[in-house]
């Protein structure tokens, strides 16, 4: 007599199979039951369809004998879940959760009697009782608990037998005596240690990682972080403090593919092409009348010959340099300042723009930080390096543009974009004279706009929101919680024009799709940064508003910047 031996899966998702006789076909008797709170599963479906057939030793090609009433039991599977109710309304058993799934298994000749096995013959189980019973007599009902499903395929989690180690041989009433524990992490794949700080934070910090070193090798990443939910401070100053635990290949970012090589190649070359175009749009005066309306006329449908834009690309080369030049230096600045913090840094993802030439470049964290200095200073280094750049060049392209010999080097612009920013409008309209800035149009050297766009790029990139070089700065010098706070002033000024005038939309929209996550926690996300640090942030922040305010009309014309005719 041939029965079904007992197994059992992991933990994580409980499945029980009772044999009971088949009436009718499987497929028309499956129902997906979800607790209240879990979501329909399909492919949990399969998942359940897949195993049925392999523990009833059928496969792809004879799932036909499934529908034969004397020869297969149907087989019932079902998962506990962690809420107390159902809505099939079943007995409380069903409401209790196993640790291990176990299989109940008859023989196919009892089966084949009459279907009587359930309520006349004894059923082979397992050492352990059943924790789930059927809901509904007449229907096999499949209940998955697609929670359960996503911790089974999602991060690694601590070994629970290193967490009771770590715990007897790390922490101590010298160093931290825990009182709780909790999850940690984006999907509670780690461990946060909640208790006592004993000692200075920082030495006890450092001592803890010594001693984690020596008991699991490189295993596990340490995380010194602020205390969720904590009302009162720490006694000896500061914020209370927790220790939370991850893996190490859950916590270190992964490192760059192939395909992201290509695609950075890609957008490089993309970048590359919408610089020339920025340089090209520069001299829109000397194009011919075919092609500026059709970049100027929204009605105009029809694309002129593009070989009439050859001429003109030698000459847009130096804009383009400039453009390419200061991203390049921006990207240079992080790389620098990483480097002697031995932190790695992925490959520059540029960002193409036809109107600045570039909206900057996406550059990743591939190491974990140490601590939020060492994050503030990094994220710094870039646009202060880009800012250089770009504020040298246009400084030396505004009194270029002063100058007269200087006259064939010099393009013309519509007064009125000098309206784009408040500070280097300001600065414009106090080198060039109010005469030169005052007219329809203003005779500039391409430095200038190259500097200009520079400027208007770092600053975007400055804003404190996300994962840009602003909101990490921000997060690092003041704390996550007004990262926040910041963010939702940015977004909202960004959505209302208030900065960066035409600009703010797709910067806005480029921010939400690409950079709108906050930067992950340093290993030591508790140390201030210090004073000069903080002042040093809330200056660019502040020169960042100067350079994205657009200044409106009514003060424009007081100020002599751009042609102002109507109000």
């Amino acid at each position: 007599m041939g029965t079904l031996t007992s197994c059992s899966f992991t933990s994580t998702l409980n499945l029980g199979f009772r044999s009971r006789p088949n009436r009718i076909d499987f497929t028309d008797r499956f129902r997906l039951y979800g607790r209240r709170d879990y979501t329909y599963n399909l492919w949990s479906r399969e998942l359940c369809l897949r195993k049925r057939h392999q523990i009833a030793g059928l496969d792809s090609d004879n799932n036909n004998n499934v529908n034969n009433r004397g020869l297969f039991g149907g087989f019932e599977c079902s998962a506990s879940g962690r809420d107390g109710d159902n809505d099939g309304g079943g007995s409380g058993e069903d409401n209790d959760v196993s640790k291990e799934s176990k299989f109940a298994t008859v023989s196919t000749e009892e089966t084949a009697a009459g279907g009587e096995a359930d309520s006349e013959k004894p059923v082979a189980v397992s050492s352990r009782p059943p924790t789930i019973s059927p809901i509904g007599p007449a229907y096999n009902n499949f209940q998955v608990d697609s929670f359960k499903l996503m911790e089974l395929l999602g991060p690694e989690k601590v070994d629970p037998a290193d967490v009771k180690l770590i715990k007897d041989k790390l922490f101590g009433y010298s160093t931290f005596y825990v009182t709780k524990e909790e999850e940690f992490g984006d999907f509670g794949e780690g461990i946060l240690f909640l208790g006592n700080l004993r000692g200075n934070r920082e030495v006890v910090f450092a001592k803890l990682q010594s001693q984690l070193a020596e008991i699991m090798g490189d295993k596990y990443n340490l995380f010194m972080v602020e205390e969720p939910n904590s009302e009162d401070p720490d006694p000896r100053g500061g914020p209370r403090v927790s220790f939370g635990m991850l893996r190490k290949e859950v916590s270190e970012p992964g490192p760059t593919t192939l395909w992201q090589y290509v695609i950075a190649l890609l957008l490089f070359v993309l970048t590359i092409g919408s610089s020339v175009e920025l340089g090209i749009a520069s001299q829109i005066n000397r194009l011919p009348p075919e092609v500026v309306k059709y970049f100027t006329d929204p009605n105009a449908i029809d694309p002129p010959d593009m070989q009439l834009l050859y001429p003109f690309v030698e000459s847009a080369l130096p804009l383009a340099y400039g453009v390419l030049g200061v991203q390049l230096f921006h990207e240079v600045g992080h790389f620098l300042a990483a480097f002697p913090k031995k932190v790695k840094l992925s490959i520059p993802f540029f960002i193409p723009n036809i109107t600045l030439g570039s909206f900057g470049a996406i550059t990743q964290f591939k190491s974990i930080l140490p601590d939020r200095k060492t994050k503030v200073d990094i994220s710094l280094a870039g646009p202060f390096a880009g800012a250089a750049l770009s504020l040298s060049m246009f400084a030396v392209g505004l009194l270029l543009s002063s100058k007269p010999d200087a006259a064939a080097d010099m393009v013309q612009v519509p007064s009125m974009l000098f309206q784009g920013s408040l500070l280097l409008g300001l600065i414009s309209r106090a080198t060039l004279g109010y005469t030169a800035m005052h007219g329809a149009t203003v005779s500039i050297h391409p430095l200038v706009i190259a500097g200009w766009c520079g400027l208007t790029t770092t600053a975007f990139n400055m804003l404190p929101v996300g994962c840009l070089d602003g909101g990490r700065v921000v997060q690092g010098a003041f704390g996550k919680d007004a990262l926040v706070g910041f963010g939702l002033t940015t977004y909202s000024l960004l959505g209302f024009g208030v900065l960066g005038g035409p600009l703010s939309l797709p910067w806005g929209l480029y921010v939400l799709i690409c950079q709108r996550a906050a930067e992950k926690p340093c290993l030591n996300d508790v140390t201030e940064v210090g004073t000069w640090r903080r002042t040093a942030v809330t200056v660019a922040i502040f020169l960042v508003v100067l350079i994205l305010l657009p200044v409106w009309d009514e003060l424009a014309e007081e100020l002599g910047i751009g042609l102002v005719t109507t109000f």
